[in-house]
């Protein structure tokens, strides 16, 4: 069990550009450090970042965004040094659109963690199985852009980073051990690079998750049933999904879509009422020839031949997942693997390199 005497350390609060470029000008500050984030997306329209951990040898600190105007110094120092996380895709996100980049090398527990074979990668699971520390989860769905902090939010907020440093070492440690510490770097990298190339914007926001069941006349219903919870989100400064979620918007319109009502909620006002109703009215007047059209899918030939491929492929990284006990996913998800089996692309395309080797395509 890894010992923790110096992590524990008071938490600190910088609020001011003063304190902020005092603490990042240490001495210590120079080597690597553990970031976490912590933003407001679940009580506001628009996210914000909110709080920033930071934890460097014995420093534990927590950065408020929201008492601080101007934070590029925190930026630049970032930009200039490794940084460890975990489950970094988010927290790289939210840097990302604060500063416009990201630490050259990002370090992800999580990933470590799997490469070594871990089933329960959570942090309160890696806490425990390398510290015997059990931590609390009063704080996971506190409103962070709430001032002042709470002295339990801001200990939930610090145990985000304060186990990461030594927990990163040890999992080096394992990894090099085991050999695939260079796989760890690797898939650190990618992680990266997919932060960095991708596209925050989206065409056709309205299409969620579960609009492919429908068809033109759903998908017209709910287009405008999108747009219209989107403009009460954004009124009333909330989530969508406190107005509606998802799941009912789809459930929505496939029943308008069969000419049946539906419920609306008891407790929306009369005016949300009206301007449901607006937007219904619109999606039925609108004429059919400009109905959204069906996105056309890449259909693969699914027959004897192809299905062989697949089952090959997957055989061949079930064996070596349970040969290197890990989550054969890791090695290849089985979406990557139809991708080979249908020849839509190549092994070096969507394999790294330690992944292709598992799979003797190198």
């Amino acid at each position: 069990m890894l010992s923790l005497d110096f992590y524990m350390s008071s938490p600190v609060l910088v609020r001011s550009h003063q304190e902020l470029t005092s603490l990042l000008s240490r001495p210590q500050a120079g080597a690597v450090c553990a970031i976490d984030t912590e933003a407001d997306s679940l009580h506001r329209y628009r996210e914000s970042l909110c709080l920033v951990q930071y934890a460097c040898e014995e420093e534990n600190v927590l950065i408020d965004p929201l008492e601080i105007e101007d934070l590029s110094p925190l930026g630049e120092f970032l930009s200039g040094r490794p940084v460890w996380m975990h489950g970094a895709d988010y927290d790289m996100t939210m840097l990302r659109r604060s500063f416009g980049t990201l630490p050259p090398a990002v370090f992800d527990t999580q990933i470590g963690a799997r490469l070594l074979g871990v089933r329960k990668f959570g942090l309160a699971n890696l806490v425990e199985l390398y510290f015997g520390v059990v931590l609390s989860k009063s704080s996971q769905k506190a409103d962070w852009g709430k001032r002042p902090l709470s002295p339990k939010m801001m200990d939930y907020a610090l145990n985000d980073v304060r186990y990461l440093l030594p927990m990163g070492e040890e999992i080096c440690r394992q990894l090099k051990e085991k050999g695939r510490y260079e796989w760890f770097v690797e898939s650190c990298d990618a992680a990266r690079a997919k932060v960095l190339e991708r596209d925050d914007t989206k065409e056709d926001p309205w299409r969620i998750q579960g609009s492919g069941r429908l068809d033109r006349a759903g998908l017209n219903f709910l287009k405008h049933l999108w747009e219209w919870r989107d403009s009460e989100a954004a009124s009333w400064d909330r989530p969508s999904f406190m107005v509606v979620t998802n799941r009912q918007l789809i459930e929505w319109s496939m029943a308008l879509t069969q000419g049946r009502r539906i419920d609306i909620p008891s407790h929306y006002r009369p005016d949300r009422r009206k301007r449901l109703t607006e937007a219904l009215d619109a999606a039925r007047a609108l004429d059919s020839g400009a109905w959204p059209e069906k996105p056309r899918g890449l259909r693969r030939r699914r027959d004897s031949d192809f299905d062989a491929r697949v089952a090959k492929l997957i055989s061949q990284r079930d064996k070596k997942g349970e040969e290197l006990d890990i989550d054969s996913s890791l090695i290849a998800p089985r979406s990557v693997l139809e991708a080979i089996a249908e020849g839509e692309a190549s092994p070096d395309e969507v394999l790294l390199g330690w992944q292709r080797q598992c799979m003797s395509m190198d």
